[in-house]
Order: structure tokens, then sequence, then C-alpha cells
């Protein structure tokens, strides 16, 4: 069973949308960042039982700023590397 990044997004919002959206996107944003965080000292400390879980959750708090502001994180993502790299549009990039 094939899933997309858009599949994903839509259960994130289906579980928490009305909860994260009330809270706002300063506040959403806080705890975005406090995972992201996580996922780091997990990266650091080469914690490699628990960077599925933290990459897990950096992904599904991302999902829901993107739910919040009406960007949908699969058409968002290939509209910027469909080309490959932004800048030089190579695969892999080619730039300096």
């Amino acid at each position: 069973m094939s899933r997309s990044l858009s599949d994903f997004q839509k259960r994130i919002e289906e579980i928490y949308f009305e909860r994260d959206n009330a809270r706002g996107l300063c506040g959403t944003t806080l705890w975005f960042v406090e995972e992201v965080g996580e996922l780091v000292r997990a990266l650091r400390r080469g914690e490699s039982g628990n960077l599925v879980e933290e990459f897990s959750d950096c992904l599904a708090w991302l999902a829901t700023l993107a739910s919040i502001t009406g960007v949908d994180l699969d058409a968002a993502a290939w509209s910027k590397y469909e080309k490959g790299c932004p800048r030089c549009e190579s695969t892999p990039c080619a730039c300096p």
C-alpha cells in the first residue's frame, strides 16, 4: 500500500488539527521547535533507537504547521525539488 506525504498530512489533521489550530501558529511552532531540539539531541548523542520516533514527531508537527497555513506538503516539496537542486537543477547537486 503506497501512502504519500499528503496522506500523512491528512491523517495528522484528523488526529490533531482542531486542537493545534486552536492553539495557533505561534504556539504550534514552539511545539515543532521543541521536537526539532529533541531530534538534534538524539542525533548528537547517537541514539539510533530513538531516531525514528523523533523524525516522526518532527514530521507530524511540520504537517500540522503546513495544515494551519493551508500548505500541502506533498505539493510544496515537489514544486521546489522536482527538477533536482533548486539552484542548478542537477541531481545530484552540482553547485560549488
